[in-house]
């Protein structure tokens, strides 16, 4: 990793560009972190999921206005408010061969909702059984009402992987994922690339222009533009604020800015082992001291340039359950200081925070650091690879954690999982009986007045009393691109689907 970073700034610097013949359709796209375990049961990482729209479709997916579109599915329909009926596409192939019919179907939801480890169980749990009526249908039955529940089903709880493949690989099935979408796996050298080609069998393969795509994971963004400025790269995702001038300037390349569905924010440790058992972990005062010690003004255009969108929620402004009354707060160092002396803790109160590893995210980290000092907080920053931080969050080695989500199109996606104490990327184990009760009703819900007053009721709870997570803000994905590439469509969610490019 070091060395093709280092190898790919001297390439930059030299003015020497890797251009590939005009006909080679064989892209490159950079990523900010590696991704984790390739299975879309398993996997928690947002650069997973670019790869993953390459690798597995989806029952559904989403337009770029949000809409749900089909994908592996043709039609659904809610026969009544727990029965779901969806139709599959009739032909579809997996990449071992084996047909994706409603026997594949069951499997795949029964194994995102039993499988040990899965992080889609808190998405899906409202399930109650798969039935299969014939080869193309399926019927979904629900314990309860679930509003969510097709949304869940245009990300990876909507993966279906080959039941043949993934029985016979067991727990190493995230070593070669064998799924239906347009793209198989070939390779993967951990921290380096990951390489996938394209699916003859795919079910829409004239959509589909590329033959080969190399992911290359590349923390740097700054080293990122280097490589696609020197034509080693052909894509690159979350371009850094700081660069863009620099991608305007370039006549090669080309960008597209395109508001998120997700927020960046802070974990506490509140109940998940030893590391919760600090004055940070224990008492509300404090987390809401270090809250107001942040000018996340400040913090914006120092590390974004004031692009991104400050905030204090879980869902952004655009959504129908924003709620307007509860604004990002303003830093008030004297309410900080005075919280601190109420809570009666010695000063200054010590905050281990793990943070991704990347210039950005240190940029940042360095920033909180400096203001939280002025209100009485010693923060010692730990810099980690992104994955292993995750591991390292879920395994409550943690005190604060600086981590983003990469949002979802209802608002349950963003926080059921997050805040509820059953939730399984609920790393700081928070866990709050009415916070829970406002959680499940919201998900029966579905008139969108009554649903907006549940968060509002819950967003009171965990934004403004107990503070489980302080949100920054809500980014905006920069993505840059070589000129050559045509057919690229940005989407809220931030992912590249493959449909559609072409190398010119």
């Amino acid at each position: 990793m070091i060395r093709r970073t280092l190898l790919a700034a001297a390439i930059a610097a030299a003015g020497l560009a890797t251009v590939q013949p005009a006909a080679a359709q064989h892209l490159r796209i950079g990523l900010a972190e590696d991704p984790d375990i390739l299975d879309p049961t398993l996997a928690r990482t947002f650069v997973g999921r670019i790869v993953f729209a390459a690798l597995c479709d989806k029952l559904f997916d989403i337009d770029a206005k949000l809409n749900v579109v089909p994908q592996l599915a043709t039609a659904f329909e809610w026969t009544s408010p727990t029965t779901l009926t969806v139709k599959l596409r009739p032909g579809v192939r997996f990449h071992d061969g084996e047909a994706l019919d409603a026997e594949a179907v069951k499997y795949s939801l029964q194994r995102h909702l039993t499988m040990q480890g899965s992080f889609r169980r808190s998405e899906i749990n409202s399930m109650d059984r798969v039935e299969v009526v014939d080869p193309l249908t399926v019927r979904i039955v629900l314990k309860e009402p679930f509003a969510p529940f097709v949304a869940q089903l245009t990300d990876r709880a909507g993966m279906i992987v080959s039941p043949k493949a993934a029985q016979a690989a067991g727990a190493g099935f995230g070593n070669r994922p064998v799924c239906a979408g347009p793209f198989r796996f070939v390779e993967r050298v951990a921290q380096d690339r990951i390489v996938v080609e394209k699916f003859d069998g795919y079910w829409d393969a004239a959509n589909i222009h590329l033959s080969r795509i190399t992911y290359q994971p590349i923390p740097d963004a700054t080293v990122r533009l280097a490589n696609l400025q020197a034509g080693a790269l052909d894509l690159i995702e979350r371009v850094d604020t700081n660069d863009v001038a620099a991608v305007q300037r370039n006549r090669q390349l080309r960008y597209t800015t395109i508001a998120s569905l997700g927020y960046t924010s802070i974990t506490i440790n509140v109940g998940n082992g030893p590391r919760a058992e600090t004055p940070l972990g224990r008492d509300a005062r404090v987390r809401e001291a270090l809250d107001l010690a942040i000018d996340r003004e400040a913090l914006n255009q120092v590390v974004n340039n004031g692009l991104f969108t400050i905030t204090a929620q879980a869902v952004p402004p655009a959504s129908p359950y924003y709620i307007a009354a509860i604004p990002a707060p303003k830093r008030d160092l004297d309410r900080a200081r005075a919280l601190l002396r109420e809570a009666g803790v010695s000063l200054p109160v010590p905050v281990a925070f793990t943070i991704p590893n990347s210039p950005v995210n240190r940029q940042a980290g360095e920033v909180i650091q400096a203001m939280a000092a002025e209100a009485g907080f010693d923060v010692k920053l730990s810099a980690m690879e992104f994955a292993s931080s995750l591991q390292a969050a879920q395994r409550g080695e943690f005190e604060a954690y600086f981590i983003g989500w990469s949002g979802r199109t209802d608002p349950d996606g963003n926080l059921w999982s997050f805040v509820h104490s059953r939730g399984a990327q609920n790393d700081g184990r928070y866990a709050n009986a009415e916070a829970d009760r406002l959680l499940d009703a919201a998900r029966v819900e579905t008139d969108v007045e009554k649903r907006r007053a549940l968060y509002e009721q819950l967003d009171r709870i965990i934004l403004l009393r107990d503070r489980p997570r302080l949100y920054l803000w809500h980014p905006t994905w920069i993505v840059a691109h070589t000129a050559r590439l045509s057919g690229w469509s940005p989407n809220p969610d931030g992912l590249v689907r493959v449909q559609g490019l072409k190398l010119n």
